[in-house]
């Protein structure tokens, strides 16, 4: 998600993040239905700048069809034939259960078709976690890389959903190389804990639950309103004084439609690039949208890449 011309440059928190993910091993990555131009070369870019090695799943025919119109070069990459959008979808998560791939990235089928078969009963990539997204946002008028979530899948979650939600947010921070304790701030209208407002009831109980350890790795407040949370003048106004307030990494928002809300505002009103990752599911999946400019494409391969060989050094040093 992006508002920016495409092609247009300016120094960004992406160009950092992309040169990251070029420093570690390519990530096989399935990448299911890209059959029209812009996912197509997206996967292609990535590929050629050493981020990730893709496996194109769809229908054969078509997508040498676009390579062909739109001079993309794909001979030296697998294709796996598949008949339609749904079944590419199928193969694409059976690819991973075969362990063929690390990460997953979405073509140009709709999102739906995708999570449903990522989501499916026995068949699909479920864990004990529940899935969610996060935007990680480049503001160009802020200091951090910027997350936001969930405004893309779960949209009116619970209070064990949040947690789970915050935990994979933290676990990319964390594992893709952000940095460690992220700030993590609870959104809300208000900064007081009222009846009438249900999520700051939420977000002081989530607050809690760090405390006794049910969400772990990062440092928490809430309820927080978005002012006091990103602005540290607007925090000690109110005189709300944490190590999160006026400096937050995480953004928490208390449903989809608040979150895809402010993640759009800050692409068309303060001129922010949004990379997309799906966590929670047994690897990471790239969710980009067709508005999406190639760098942008770009930093979503990026991230998922870098959360993709977090996982991995975690995993070999649980074994050893």
């Amino acid at each position: 998600m992006s508002a920016q011309v495409a092609g247009e440059a300016r120094p960004s928190k992406y160009d950092r993040l992309i040169a990251a993910a070029k420093a570690v091993p390519t990530v096989t990555t399935i990448v299911v239905h890209p059959c029209d131009e812009a996912s197509l070369r997206g996967a292609v870019d990535a590929a050629e700048a050493g981020i990730i090695k893709p496996i194109l799943v769809g229908p054969a025919s078509k997508i040498a069809s676009v390579a062909a119109k739109h001079n993309i070069n794909i001979s030296g990459y697998e294709i796996v034939d598949a008949e339609h959008s749904e079944e590419a979808a199928a193969k694409g998560v059976e690819l991973i259960h075969a362990a063929k791939g690390e990460m997953l990235m979405k073509g140009s089928l709709h999102t739906d078709e995708l999570m449903r078969s990522v989501t499916a009963k026995g068949t699909g990539l479920r864990t004990d976690r529940r899935i969610s997204h996060v935007f990680v946002m480049d503001v160009p008028t802020y200091t951090d890389t910027v997350f936001i979530t969930d405004a893309a899948i779960n949209i009116f979650p619970d209070l064990d959903g949040k947690r789970d939600i915050i935990q994979n947010a933290i676990d990319l921070f964390t594992q893709a190389g952000f940095g460690t304790l992220p700030r993590v701030a609870i959104l809300s209208a208000v900064e007081t804990v009222t009846s009438k407002i249900p999520s700051t009831i939420e977000a002081a109980a989530l607050c809690k639950m760090a405390d006794r350890g049910q969400i772990t790795g990062g440092l928490l407040d809430g309820p927080l309103a978005f002012d006091n949370a990103i602005d540290t003048e607007a925090a000690r106004i109110k005189g709300i004084r944490s190590e999160v307030a006026g400096r937050a990494q995480i953004l928490v928002v208390p449903d989809l439609e608040s979150g895809n809300m402010l993640a759009k505002n800050l692409a068309y009103f303060a001129k922010a690039d949004g990379a997309g990752v799906v966590l929670g599911a047994r690897v990471p999946i790239v969710l980009t949208s067709r508005a999406d400019t190639p760098r942008a494409r770009m930093a979503s391969c990026a991230v998922a890449t870098l959360h993709a060989d977090g996982r991995r050094r975690l995993a070999v040093s649980a074994a050893v």
